[in-house]
């Protein structure tokens, strides 16, 4: 069904040509609150915004909880959930967007396909208690779970609209006269005490969204909105219908006292148990073979491998899963393909394309993880545990591998001294190898607990005393000993092209943080810095360092800062929004900041303001890099990124690189490396591969 053009009655009927920057191109819907439109970045990206009624943009308590579903909206944004692109909860008709793919709601699927069956109940089940356990954990309560809020996208589902009251949705109002939630799916403290509701009312709305999805109807049905608050808080739930393997966890989720509900995550434990056979991937797209085709790119609406009528029946319902918010914003991933061979084995095996279409070499060691990578003395240099070994960065053959003592690997090989240092990890030695060959030049023992940074010609030991080693990469001789002032073992860090290494300590209560700035050639100070905050080092640039300041107990950044020693001048920029777990980079006078739930933002030094934000979905992943065109990272999945570095759009995206074992979870992912117009990244599959940086639509 193609999307509807100023359907309606009176002002809604004129729908406006912008919101913010981007134009309106269709309605998609309306709901209580808004009309939702199609629209598009200036990268071509679907979008779905969402645009207030007018009559609800003059009153400011409305704005206030626009506002509040803003925030929470983009708090939550990630692998379950509706990633915010763009909002301004401040304009004149307030308004958000977030990227959209279609997709049914649930009600859409149950009123046009009938209930699920058991399996696909089981599966559904365990997507929403993982959804929710990440609400959760940022602290955000949904409160309006309902199958037209569940969104049923190609890779799981998707819970949309957080946090706005519908009061034209019913007659039914709490204390405060504004309605919390929808009857039929509240639980029963939203009744009788809307003040004190917390996460257990999720789960209960979970379990009226189940038996939704396997009878059609409600577990307390009527016609009555009274009545319905009744038979919730009063009744038992009727569960005719529910298959008799899940029935009772959807009768724990649904009982009277919130204590009693189980939590998302005792819900998922007792769903492997239900369900031997569970099939995580159910809603997975298959991927796609060469015989395929192109196909669609990254946030086209089609869907590979169904028959004609399900894709329309999708299409169709696309503008029903936009009703109550912007829909997915998952993105399908595009699988890469360079040319023919193979990528398992010892690595040796990989795709050689012609001119440089990219390759990719399979793991050397097999179960490893994922490889850390950098690039020196045109080789690629790569580690996993137990094993260092270099890459030709031309076609992916290996050059050399050598073995390493260290069990865990928390970095790439770095070169100093013209040779390869690969990271001893907490281990009791340092080794140098020559980086044609991999042949080790010289090693030293190491005290335990001893700390190693790189930076110039030099290894910088750290120690628990707080004694830092200067150690010549070259030889492996000592050449100083130093302790810093301010006590304590200090931070060092280093960055390419700074001549300097950087130690920072920050004060007990977080109020500040001494910075001191060592010529790792020699040991000597070349300045002393304290500055306001706790911060951390990530960059530096023509004479200056770039930190993020960070909130004490969370540690979420909270602004971007440029410390610059010549002038003594420290110019700082408050993010808007702060970002959990951030990792940044910077390129020139901009940094480039990814937080852990999948928020990008740039931010500008010079011109003292945040440039851009993109919401990404994906969690946790690799620090970003930048090339001055386009910023890079990785995904936990192993897709290999990039985005446009002056306008936020994302622009291209590889495919997935789980390995044998999609549930193994990857605690740190390498940043990717930019060299010469390619870029190298590692996957979790343990794969190493390269790809033309210069144009990533065609990834």
């Amino acid at each position: 069904m193609a999307p509807q053009r100023n359907v309606g009655a009176g002002a809604e009927a004129e729908r406006p040509e912008c919101a913010g920057q981007y134009r309106l191109e269709a309605r998609l819907g309306s709901g209580g609150m808004g009309v939702v439109h199609l629209a598009r970045s200036t990268s071509g990206l679907r979008l779905a915004v969402k645009v207030v009624h007018a009559e609800f943009a003059r009153d400011p308590e409305f704005r206030g909880r626009f506002r509040q579903e803003v925030a929470a909206a983009r708090r939550v944004s990630g692998a379950f959930t509706a990633p915010v692109v763009d909002a301004d909860p401040e304009a004149e008709r307030p308004w958000m967007a977030t990227l959209f793919i279609p997709g049914p709601t649930l009600s859409e699927h149950v009123r046009d396909d009938g209930p699920m069956p058991s399996a696909r109940l089981r599966r559904l089940m365990a997507g929403l208690a993982e959804a929710l356990r990440d609400i959760h954990r940022v602290g955000v309560v949904h409160r309006d779970l309902k199958p037209s809020n569940v969104l049923l996208a190609e890779d799981g589902p998707k819970v949309i609209d957080f946090g706005i009251s519908r009061p034209k949705d019913s007659e039914l109002r709490t204390e405060t006269g504004k309605l919390i939630g929808t009857p039929p799916f509240m639980a029963p403290e939203q009744f009788r005490r809307p003040r004190e509701v917390g996460p257990a009312a999720d789960v209960f709305a979970l379990g009226s969204v189940m038996v939704h999805a396997a009878t059609g109807r409600g577990p307390f049905d009527s016609d009555s909105p009274y009545v319905v608050a009744y038979q919730v808080v009063h009744d038992e739930p009727d569960l005719t219908g529910v298959p008799q393997d899940l029935a009772p966890l959807v009768q724990r989720c649904l009982a009277k006292e919130p204590a009693d509900r189980p939590t998302p995550d005792e819900l998922m434990r007792e769903l492997r148990s239900v369900a031997a056979s569970y099939d995580t991937q159910a809603f997975v797209p298959a991927q796609r073979t060469r015989e395929d085709g192109p196909g669609p790119r990254t946030g086209a609406g089609g869907t590979t491998g169904r028959t004609g009528r399900r894709r329309g029946r999708r299409m169709a319902a696309a503008g029903a899963a936009a009703l109550g918010l912007a829909v997915l914003a998952a993105l399908a991933p595009v699988q890469w393909s360079g040319g023919s061979g193979s990528t398992a084995g010892d690595g040796s095996a990989r795709t050689v394309p012609t001119a440089f279409g990219g390759w990719s070499a399979g793991p050397v060691v097999k179960g490893g993880g994922v490889p850390q990578c950098s690039y020196a003395a045109d080789r690629l240099l790569c580690a996993q545990p137990g094993v260092v070994f270099a890459l030709s960065p031309t076609d992916g053959a290996l050059v050399w591998r050598h073995p390493v003592p260290t069990r865990v690997t928390s970095g790439p090989p770095a070169v100093a001294a013209g040779l390869v240092q690969p990271d001893p990890d907490g281990g009791t030695r340092l080794a140098a190898l020559a980086p044609a060959s991999g042949r080790e030049v010289w090693q030293r023992r190491l005290p335990p607990g001893t700390t190693v940074r790189h930076a110039g010609d030099t290894a910088l030991l750290t120690h628990a005393d707080g004694s830092v080693d200067g150690v010549d990469a070259a030889t492996g001789a000592p050449k100083w000993r130093r302790t810093f002032p301010g006590g304590g073992p200090p931070v060092l860090t280093s960055f390419p092209g700074d001549p300097l290494a950087y130690a920072a300590r920050t004060s007990a209560d977080g109020s500040g943080t001494r910075v001191t700035a060592v010529d790792p050639r020699t040991g000597r100070v070349r300045w002393d810095a304290r500055l306001d905050g706790a911060l951390r080092p990530f960059g530096a640039h023509g004479g200056s360092v770039f930190l993020l300041s960070v909130g004490r107990v969370r540690g979420d950044a909270r602004e971007v800062v440029r410390y610059t020693p010549a002038g003594g001048g420290t110019r700082r920029v408050t993010l808007p929004v702060a970002l959990d777990d951030a990792q940044a980079t910077v390129r020139g006078n901009v940094a480039y900041l990814l937080a852990s739930g999948g928020a990008l933002v740039a931010v500008d030094l010079d011109a003292r303001k945040q440039l851009w934000r993109l919401e990404t979905s994906v969690s946790r992943g690799s620090a970003p890099a930048a090339d001055g065109a386009r910023v890079y990272f990785s995904s936990a999945d192993g897709r290999l990124l990039a985005v446009d570095a002056d306008g936020g759009g994302l622009v291209g995206q590889t495919g997935a690189r789980l390995g044998e074992d999609p549930s193994r979870v990857v605690a740190a992912l390498p940043a990717p490396v930019v060299v010469g117009g390619r870029i190298y990244a590692a996957a979790p599959d343990g794969t190493v591969f390269a790809l033309d940086a210069r144009d990533p639509s065609a990834w």
